[in-house]
Order: C-alpha cells, then structure tokens, then sequence
C-alpha cells in the first residue's frame, strides 16, 4: 500500500522574512533548512517566493541562490508614491488560495493588521476590490510596527477548501 503524502504549496514574502528576522531575532533565514522541513514527506504543488525588484546586484544573486533551491521568483517593481511611501501590491493571498483550492469566495474571516487607523478608508477600499458582499468576517487591529518600516497594511485570511488540490 502506497503511502499519501500531505500536499503542500509554499509562498515566501521574501522582504517579509528577511526584516522579520533580522528585527526580532537578529539573523537571517536560512531558506535551504526551511525547504528541507517544509517539503520533508511531503509531496510539493509549487514553491513561490515573492520579493520586489530594485536592480542590485546582491538582490539578483540572491533571487538566483532562490530559484537554485526550487523557488519561482516572482518580482514586481516598488512604486514610489507621492508622499514618499513605497508599495509594491502582491495578490498573493489570491494566489495562495487558488493553489490550496479555495478561492476568495471561500474567505470567511481576515485579520488586517494597519500601523495607523487613519488607514481605515484604504483597508475599506481593498475590502470592496477582494471581496463581495456578503463580506468575511474581519477584525482590524492597530500594531507598532510591520515586517519593515515601509510597510503599513497587512492582511492574514482563514478560508475554507472546498476540493483539496491533487484530492
């Protein structure tokens, strides 16, 4: 009898766990150790890292040492902003859904996490853009600080699977 090996799809924010561990541990992440857990046992839909492009030169050796591992690098250009923020908008929550075989109907409750209240019309905005009525539950909560200084707006989602990929 064949075992059935746990499916797993893995999507990194690359500028999400880089200023997460340098802030809160004070070191780097060490993808190759994280693949080996990850993908241990386990039968691998698809690998996606998700970092924004700048042009260095050390940031493209390390989308290489990425794509070596077994990552699809996807990249998308930093916007610069008028009062001087930078954004760099990923629909990866989407993505994320799609290949676990959900959707963003199936979305029942987000967590939105802002640096500032005033936020609260933009999170209003992108509530209306993701999702239709009847909207998921949500609850929005002010921190200190995200992953970076940069970064004002993050969004954690809870949805149901209706039909397991690969099932």
């Amino acid at each position: 009898m064949t075992a059935h090996l746990e499916k797993v799809s893995i999507f990194v924010d690359v500028q999400n766990i880089y200023y997460t561990c340098r802030q809160a541990y004070k070191r780097s992440f060490d993808y190759n150790k994280f693949w080996i857990q990850a993908t241990e046992e386990r039968e691998l839909v698809g690998a996606w890292a998700y970092a924004t492009h700048r042009g260095d030169e050390k940031q493209m050796q390390f989308q290489n040492i990425l794509r070596a591992i077994g990552f699809e690098v996807k990249l998308k250009p930093v916007l610069n902003r008028r009062d001087g923020t930078t954004k760099a908008d990923w629909d990866v929550g989407n993505r994320a859904l799609t290949a676990a075989g959900s959707s963003l109907k199936e979305v029942a409750k987000v967590t939105i996490f802002v640096t500032d209240m005033a936020q609260f019309d933009e999170v209003v905005a992108l509530r209306r853009k993701y999702f239709s009525q009847p909207y998921p539950a949500d609850s929005i909560v002010e921190v200190k600080g995200l992953y970076t200084p940069e970064a004002l707006i993050e969004i954690e989602a809870i949805a149901l699977v209706i039909e397991p990929v690969g099932d």
